[in-house]
């Protein structure tokens, strides 16, 4: 922190401001960003951002691996939804190799993205109440993010860095205590969540806090590039999963929440009715997937087994699965040739894969689009003018992960 004096013309008095520098290491920033302050008292005059503290080059280690190697590094984007990015990986690869999922994936996949969505909204909004002064909701609702993670765990194995599924499908079909963690939290949650709503929609203090901080109107967050629920809120109903269908989303019925001012109240709000959209969706794949029987409900992935790695028997058994096997792990099967874009809508807004192959083992070129990234640089704008204590609630309410700052 230091002072400056600014100088004005002779006569006039002499005002002092501070530059305050907010992290990167500051607790209240959520992450490793760094934004230096120039601060009139308590009032922010401007803001500069600065990002790279935790650049790790995953655009180019990703061209230097197989396919299948680059899902973990997508995990490490937004790690509060790392399913959608895992999906939104597959799906990417399954557009360049032209593989068409059996229904029984598209729906499991839904219901995994979906309980992904919830986990992380439920984060940022409880963090937000957390920057207001209110601790409660946050652990209260945890306990469902802690459910969440165990249904990963019964799926893939993982909690927080799932590496879950595979190009193709899963990697083994959903057992029976998932199904049943799926049907508990669908049970337990929407109650939960209504008291969660109860202790902040209409508090007077949290409304107080929330309301008028960090407005952006629709037409800004457009210019900037804004998309997911940070743009709904400022009043524009563009949602990936329905403009640009992926994972038979077009069979689900479910209804875009928007916003009007782009203020932390609307983003909290806009936040709150897309868990209670994504439950609808949830329950909607779950009636599907149970209408599959006898040997359909047993598909959990596509016949591909070029990129597909078989069962460990068949490996011990088979020469043609130990083949494939060996092929795959030690990336030795050419990708065909092709230029494909592919976005789902993440947790956060329209997380896209970019994806250049020029036929060899390994991507040509790859860019990893992440709303977070997109977000920050409204951060300044956003936050000229208001108390320092509202940048905190602003940064929070944007959900900014650091993880998507620096692919």
């Amino acid at each position: 922190m230091s002072d400056h004096h600014i100088k004005l013309p002779e006569g006039s008095i002499e005002k002092q401001t501070t530059t305050l520098n907010l992290g990167p290491t500051h607790p209240a920033t959520h992450g490793v960003f760094q934004n230096i302050l120039e601060l009139d008292g308590e009032r922010i005059i401007s803001a500069e951002q600065t990002i790279g503290y935790i650049h790790r080059a995953f655009e180019k280690i990703a061209e230097r691996r197989p396919l299948y190697q680059i899902t973990p590094l997508t995990d490490r984007l937004n790690y509060c939804s790392a399913p959608i990015n895992n999906m939104g990986w597959h799906i990417t690869c399954e557009k360049l190799l032209g593989v068409k999922t059996p229904k029984r994936v598209d729906y499991l996949r839904v219901i995994v993205m979906e309980l992904a969505r919830i986990a992380d909204h439920l984060i940022c909004n409880s963090i937000v109440g957390v920057d207001t002064g209110a601790f409660t909701g946050f652990l209260y609702v945890m306990q469902y993010r802690e459910l969440i993670y165990e249904i990963y765990e019964e799926v893939c194995g993982s909690r927080l860095t799932t590496n879950i599924g595979r190009i193709g499908g899963f990697e083994r079909n959903f057992n029976n205590t998932a199904f049943e963690k799926i049907e508990k939290f669908l049970r337990e949650y929407p109650k939960v969540l209504k008291e969660f709503e109860n202790l902040f929609t209409r508090n007077r203090i949290f409304m107080e806090r929330t309301i008028g901080c960090g407005p952006i109107t629709g037409e800004r967050a457009l210019n900037y590039g804004f998309t997911g629920p940070n743009l709904r809120a400022a009043g524009v109903d563009y949602d990936v999963r329905v403009h640009t269908p992926y994972s038979s989303y077009e069979e689900f019925e479910f209804d875009i929440p928007v916003g009007s001012t782009g203020d932390c109240y609307d983003r909290f709000l806009v936040r709150n009715q897309e868990m209670w959209q994504s439950l609808r969706i949830i329950e909607q794949a779950m009636k599907k997937v149970k209408e599959f029987k006898g040997k359909e409900a047993e598909v959990f992935h596509a016949d591909i087994p070029e990129y597909y790695l078989p069962e460990k028997k068949d490996v011990y058994t088979k020469m043609e699965a130990l083949i494939w096997h060996f092929k795959i792990i030690m990336g030795e099967i050419d990708m065909p040739a092709g230029e494909v874009y592919q976005s789902v809508e993440g947790a956060n807004g329209e997380l896209g894969f970019y994806l250049i192959s020029d036929g060899g083992r390994t991507p040509y070129r790859l860019h990893f689009r992440r709303p977070c990234f997109v977000y920050y640089q409204a951060y300044e704008e956003i936050s000229k003018g208001a108390m320092l204590s509202d940048a905190i609630i602003t940064l929070s309410s944007l959900n900014l992960i650091a993880g998507e700052m620096d692919a």
